[in-house]
């Protein structure tokens, strides 16, 4: 492989790491003026993102959670996960998609039984944070969907 090639293959790769990484951390918040979520209305904006990558080609991707509160509570309910309370206001307004899941909040792996019955996202992973059900990037903790109130 002569440097050129690989000096292609290492800016590609950088764009695609930047890719997963940048889009992720923009603040995707809702301004003040518009009205709050419902409790039974997901935040399933998702996030996306393309990229021209340097060799020529594109790269597009959307990560939502793939499921509707309706049905997600269902699941809690069949799988006997009811009952937590929900975080409070001060705590609950960090916990927001686009961001790092806030230090010092207890985050709580679901039982497989009940994982194993979601959407599965490559490079993510479901957790519930209070009352919520959260869908994480494993590595950077980054907020990707939040299901608010499925475990109340």
């Amino acid at each position: 492989m002569s440097q050129i090639s690989r000096y292609r293959s290492l800016v590609a790769l950088a764009a695609v790491t930047l890719f997963l990484t940048e889009p992720l951390m923009a603040d995707h918040s809702n301004s003040k003026g518009s009205s709050a979520k419902s409790k039974n209305e997901s935040i399933s904006g998702g996030v996306t993102g393309e990229v021209n990558l340097a060799v020529g080609a594109s790269f597009s991707a959307t990560v939502t959670a793939g499921i509707s509160f309706g049905d997600a509570r269902r699941l809690a309910v069949d799988n006997s996960l009811t009952g937590y309370k929900p975080l409070p206001p001060g705590i609950r307004k960090n916990l927001e998609r686009g961001k790092p899941m806030p230090p010092g909040i207890a985050k709580t792996r679901l039982p497989s039984s009940f994982v194993d019955q979601l959407p599965h996202h490559d490079g993510h992973e479901w957790r519930q944070v209070g009352s919520d059900l959260v869908l994480v990037a494993i590595g950077s903790l980054i907020i990707v969907d939040i299901l608010e109130r499925v475990f109340d």
